[in-house]
């Protein structure tokens, strides 16, 4: 058999079915294209954010342990339970101060401790049960996030302030003791309560989840519930 002009044999090699190249899907379709992502947390935002979801539900499961009967009998050994609430309690401030040496867990702070305009915009739209997206501009973080973020740094001021009260009883006179047991006791069940609404937010939106599980998020997602947060930076 004669070669052709320009072939480099008798015959010049067939040209490969987009299923028989090694990079193509199996199916032989091309390869639908995939979301970009963005970048949202770093590494030590969430490791800051897992230490103090892990110290915080320690601290939440061994004061229901203390407080609830049924649950104190069922767990028994008080005194080891008393010991790893106090430690976990003493400790969850740890993972806020270790995060203070990441320049985006401090930039993410400024933007927490922020409060702008359009996040009374947003605010407004939750007490009218406007869900629209287009009703509740939000930056990088919205309004409701910002609120949580401020909340429960406060909370946890205050219940490391009157646990350590109620831990070293011969600092401060019995009056100052028996009020920091009811403060104590009042914003430990609005904490747990908080939380558990908290975790139940989380649940209901997966996209979130990745974004501190992975560190990134869809691009459609992030232009949609924080359509701001290109401005921001």
């Amino acid at each position: 058999m004669t070669s052709t002009p320009g072939s480099g044999g008798p015959t010049a090699a067939p040209t490969p079915r987009p299923s028989d190249r090694p990079d193509a899907p199996p199916s032989g379709r091309p390869e639908p294209a995939r979301p970009r992502l963005r970048r949202r947390f770093s590494r030590a935002e969430r490791m800051v954010h897992r230490a103090t979801g892990i110290l915080m539900l320690v601290c939440v499961a061994t004061a229901a342990c203390l407080y609830v009967p049924q649950l104190a009998e069922l767990v028994g050994r008080r005194y080891l339970v008393v010991t790893v609430h106090e430690w976990s309690g003493l400790l969850l401030p740890g993972p806020f101060l270790l995060g203070l040496a990441s320049p985006s867990f401090r930039a993410d702070l400024r933007r927490l401790n922020r409060f702008a305009p359009h996040d009374k915009e947003w605010l407004r739209a939750v007490r009218r049960r406007d869900f629209r997206p287009q009703s509740r501009p939000a930056g990088k973080f919205n309004a409701g996030q910002k609120v949580y973020g401020g909340w429960i740094a406060g909370a946890v001021l205050v219940m490391l302030a009157t646990g350590l009260m109620m831990w070293f009883t011969w600092l401060t006179p019995l009056v100052w003791r028996t009020s920091a047991t009811f403060v104590h006791d009042w914003l430990s069940l609005a904490v747990g309560l908080v939380l558990v609404g908290h975790i139940g937010m989380a649940f209901a939106d997966p996209e979130a989840r990745r974004g501190m599980r992975t560190g990134s998020v869809e691009r459609p997602w992030a232009e949609r519930e924080h359509p701001l947060w290109k401005e921001e930076e």
